[in-house]
């Protein structure tokens, strides 16, 4: 059943005199996707590191599940179940794929009291640790690919392990910043069957530029122009706005 997640209200983020985001509201569903687009400078990005807790709003308010992360920091707002790639790829490049995983699952093992002796013991052995960052590398179809040096990985499939690192930390929420950035026709195909797979269980923001995946993904469009919305609402009705045509997608959309 489908539920909002993540309710931002009414969001400001001024430098100086510049409005960056200006009173923009996002609700985020479970089993929905929601994507952001317009043209460079319109506020994207700052309006993703707003949902995120990378930078505090000057105005409005966020509200994640039941709680209120206006705020709070990154690592508070993950810990609350939002996980967020960034458009530079963020991965251990000369660690394996699977070194890689089992990190950011270890990132959400239980906080203990320091001991000693638990310092001493092979984390790699935490079995909770291991089922965390397993499911994750099958969500993301990285199973085959465990013991490949990332480094040395194809753009697409670096790609596929940030997420795969950010399915670790068992988010419910995911920001993700221009996920098919620098693909190819068939490596973004696999990215938008990757994006499908995750979507009934996850609420999803996408920031993207590649009109087609766009529109065989989104459920919500979300338009802003220097820091504004200027539209919002289904994609059918998003494509047959003049205003949006004028200003992003051009008049053969």
């Amino acid at each position: 059943m489908s539920e909002v997640l993540l309710r931002a209200s009414h969001l400001t983020k001024r430098f100086g005199g510049l409005a960056a985001v200006n009173d923009v509201s996002v609700d985020l569903w479970r089993d929905r996707i929601h994507v952001v687009i317009g043209p460079n400078g319109a506020g994207k990005s700052t309006l993703t590191n707003l949902l995120s807790g990378d930078l505090p709003p000057t105005s409005g308010t966020i509200l994640l599940g039941e709680h209120d992360v206006t705020k709070s920091s990154p690592e508070q707002i993950s810990r609350r179940g939002l996980g967020r790639s960034y458009q530079k790829t963020n991965i251990f490049l000369p660690f394996t794929v699977w070194e890689n995983v089992r990190l950011a699952a270890q990132s959400r093992a239980p906080q203990q009291p320091w001991n000693p002796v638990r310092w001493l013991q092979d984390a790699s052995r935490d079995r909770s640790v291991n089922e965390r960052a397993e499911k994750a590398l099958e969500l993301a179809g990285l199973t085959a690919r465990r013991h490949f040096i990332a480094g040395a990985a194809s753009h697409g499939e670096q790609r596929q392990l940030e997420i795969a690192m950010t399915l670790a930390t068992d988010p419910q929420v995911l920001l993700l910043d221009e996920p098919l950035a620098g693909m190819g026709v068939a490596e973004a195909e696999r990215m938008v069957e990757l994006l499908l797979r995750l979507k009934p269980q996850h609420a999803m923001m996408l920031v993207e530029h590649d009109i087609d995946a766009i529109f065989a993904l989104a459920d919500h469009l979300t338009v802003m122009v220097n820091g504004t919305v200027i539209a919002s609402g289904e994609p059918a009705a998003i494509r047959a706005d003049r205003g949006v045509q004028a200003a992003y997608l051009g008049e053969e959309h």
